[in-house]
């Protein structure tokens, strides 16, 4: 499977918009909404401070993603790797994804760790809070989890997105199941809260028991930040273009508004409240759980599946988009075997837990270092040539490396680290200064050195070229050549009533555990719907016909 690798996507290879929609609903709903959720009740951050920050950093993150990542990745169809090589040159660009795969291989990494800290529970493996692994029976775990996700993202893109599909639903009905069980156990545990009959009853609740102000440092600006910069990576350094540039309409990017709204707002807070109750329950303090500890006090059994779906949801893509950054670098190789070998890398950061202990500061640092190229993107693809320079001048001249932007990696860093030690800012702030100082330095850096004296025949070719493919992908859209043909749709939308049915089934658990405060009872019974949703859902995906946009995964 090519899947493009340095090339544009096809028109035939674009994909609809469904596809985008379980992408970013199944990666962001996934195994790290469990710690960065719980994360807010232990740092002492007040709940209200907590909701706006969440919904002001998400809205900041859902705009990057519609104004800056999505328009690039479907006007030029290519990767981020494929793009970067074309604009700093190969040499640059072996640096960069020598850097940038390491870091989606430590991320992808800490979700094993995620899904595995859940299997470990079956086998009565004490919680893994340190950077080290204490118990060799974890190390197991961690190796079978591994396998299973590096499978998946070796795959391809449609499997992925595929697996995220049938996941993604569950996934948001077992977060607010979580929370509405676990919920009359802080309501007990409350004097001044009785029930929750109006939104002032849940503030109260939630300032009492859940997010408490502890007037620790943390506020609301930290919480906008790490719901803005979180998956920085993704939309302000353009990495998801790795996926985007799938897209058939540049509007597929307002999907990412799902992944936002319902994974890192609504499951952030759902996860806040069921690592309160686990708490409360286990009687110890939060710093001392897991995510596999926090869900098997909320939902049960059911609690260990979910997040082991909810690690693989997030590792199976960051593993995709690591083999396409290492295959950028060894393009002799095929995609599918970079994957693997990315997938044995990463199985062997899993097993060593130091991110998942220390997510929040990794989250800082990656977003840090991918900021830079997300500048001197925008600046290339947007301001040099109106600012009097070339585009892809790089190109043009033929030189291996791009030294300017070279130059402005380093300088971006070089700024945040002095505005980190001199003023003190706190890590979590440090991309968005990174990212305007590139922005505003490589033009000029570029227009200095060469930028605007380049042959500008050659490089009227180049965007002639851009032009003829792009007037070729609308012809070929506007034909209506993306007609979809489902044989047997009577089945498939049998189908899916009986899913949506078993996630009505799982909603309505959630509400007789919160009402009847029976949460042992709505814990059983999660089981049975969750089985036929999955068996059900599974067979939809295997048995339903291939779509023609599938065609995209050829060799």
């Amino acid at each position: 499977m090519s899947e493009y690798v340095r090339t544009p996507v096809s028109p035939s290879g674009l994909k609809p918009g469904r596809y985008f929609a379980a992408g970013f609903a199944g990666e962001h709903i996934a195994g790290t909404e469990f710690v960065i959720g719980a994360m807010f009740v232990a740092w002492g951050v007040g709940a209200m401070d907590v909701i706006k920050g969440l919904a002001l950093g998400n809205l900041l993150a859902v705009l990057t993603w519609v104004l800056i990542c999505t328009p690039i990745a479907t006007n030029t169809r290519l990767t981020l790797y494929a793009y970067m090589e074309k604009i700093a040159g190969p040499g640059f660009m072996k640096i960069y994804s020598l850097i940038n795969g390491a870091l989606f291989c430590i991320l992808a990494g800490a979700m094993i760790t995620v899904s595995a800290s859940a299997v470990r529970i079956l086998f009565d493996i004490p919680p893994q809070v340190e950077w080290y692994p204490s118990d060799t029976g974890f190390i197991l775990v961690v190796m079978c989890v591994g396998a299973v996700v590096t499978f998946a993202a070796a795959k391809g893109f449609t499997f992925v997105a595929r697996f995220a599909e049938v996941s993604a639903p569950w996934l948001v009905c077992m977060f607010l199941v979580g929370a509405l069980v676990i919920m009359p156990v802080l309501i007990e545990a409350t004097p001044a809260v009785t029930g929750i009959k109006t939104f002032g009853d849940f503030i109260l609740l939630a300032e009492t028991s859940i997010w408490i102000d502890q007037q620790s440092g943390m506020n609301f600006w930290h919480v906008v930040a790490i719901a803005w910069g979180a998956n920085l990576a993704f939309h302000g350094a353009l990495g998801d273009m790795s996926m985007l540039r799938f897209a058939r309409k540049t509007w597929y990017g307002w999907y990412s508004a799902l992944g936002m709204f319902i994974g890192h707002f609504a499951a952030w807070l759902a996860a806040g409240v069921m690592g309160a109750g686990a708490a409360v329950l286990l009687s110890t303090s939060l710093t001392s759980l897991d995510a596999g500890a926090v869900a098997f006090q909320a939902l049960g059994p059911v609690g260990i599946l979910a997040v082991i779906i909810a690690g693989w949801t997030t590792s199976n893509p960051t593993i995709y988009r690591a083999g396409l950054a290492f295959q950028s670098v060894f393009p002799g190789l095929s995609r599918t075997k970079v994957t693997i070998a990315v997938g044995v890398v990463t199985t062997v950061i899993a097993g060593f837990p130091f991110v998942f202990t220390g997510l929040l500061n990794f989250l800082g640092i990656m977003a840090l270092v991918m900021a830079p190229t997300g500048g001197i993107i925008v600046a290339e693809h947007y301001l040099l040539r109106r600012l009097g320079g070339i585009r892809y001048w790089r190109a043009v001249r033929g030189s291996l490396i791009n030294i300017p932007a070279v130059a402005t990696w380093l300088l971006a860093l070089l700024a945040a680290a002095f505005l980190h030690f001199a003023a003190a800012i706190h890590i979590l702030f440090l991309f968005l200064p990174a990212w305007f100082v590139a922005l505003i330095i490589y033009p000029l850096l570029a227009l200095a050195l060469g930028a605007g004296s380049v042959d500008r025949s050659q490089a009227a070719a180049m965007e002639e070229a851009e032009v003829r493919r792009r007037r070729d992908e609308k012809a070929w859209l506007d034909a209506g050549s993306v007609s979809v043909s489902r044989p047997g749709v009577g089945w498939h939308h049998i189908g899916l009533a009986l899913s949506a049915t078993c996630l009505i089934v799982l909603l309505a658990t959630g509400l007789y555990g919160y009402i009847s405060g029976e949460d042992t009872t709505a814990k059983n019974v999660l089981l049975v719907p969750t089985i036929v949703y999955f068996f059900i859902s599974i067979l939809i995906v295997i048995l339903g016909a291939p779509d023609k946009d599938d065609v995209a995964d050829h060799e």
